[in-house]
């Protein structure tokens, strides 16, 4: 990594080009609506154009290459997570579903008492 990305905070213009990044996504989320005469494909172009820009100003910045850098190290991440076969995954399925319906039943049972216990109390029973 260089000593740019290391850096503690970002200079003054790259949150001038993160600011920019915004005004230029909410500019084409405003101009979505403002321009509503005309046709939706021509609406959404402005969208994904003002995206793409935003995109290109913050690729620029500091923000925009550390949130690279995180990308790839999170795909690194990624790979090194071991995944259930089927057979795990449908035994834990089973366990939660087991727990679930004892969960189920100890409620319904507590509800059962209290509900008892309640009308003995008041009378109403």
């Amino acid at each position: 990594m260089t000593d740019e990305i290391k850096s503690p905070g970002a200079g003054f213009l790259d949150k001038v080009k993160a600011t920019v990044a915004v005004v230029l996504v909410l500019g084409g989320i405003v101009g979505f609506y403002v321009l509503s005469t005309l046709p939706a494909w021509q609406r959404w172009l402005i969208v994904v154009g003002s995206l793409v820009l935003a995109a290109g100003a913050l690729a620029w910045s500091t923000y925009g290459r550390r949130l690279w850098h995180f990308v790839l190290d999170s795909r690194v991440e990624l790979r090194k997570v071991v995944w259930p076969n089927r057979e795990e995954t449908l035994r834990t399925t089973a366990i939660v579903f087991a727990f679930v319906g004892v969960a189920g039943l100890f409620f319904w049972l507590v509800d059962l008492a209290l509900a008892a216990a309640t009308r003995f109390l008041s009378g109403q029973g």
